[in-house]
């Protein structure tokens, strides 16, 4: 694999890791995941837009972790 490949699998996870934290973000809140600093939520003519930086790195690490204990 070269350097590229490595880069789009990365940016594919953290895409699809903001996604799921978007989807999941209200029940994600009881354990205080979307209120992390650097989680950016910007509320804008009567709409919110939430981008979960630091939950999808936190998230995508986690992640990380666990796929190489299984070996995937």
């Amino acid at each position: 694999m070269d350097g590229n490949d490595i880069m789009l699998k990365w940016l594919l996870v953290l895409v699809v890791a903001v996604v799921l934290l978007s989807l999941f973000s209200p029940q994600l809140s009881r354990y205080g995941l979307g209120r992390l600093p650097g989680d950016l939520r910007i509320r804008r003519n009567g709409r919110e837009y939430y981008l979960p930086i630091t939950s999808t790195v936190l998230i995508s690490l986690l992640l990380t972790l666990i796929a190489r204990f299984i070996k995937i």
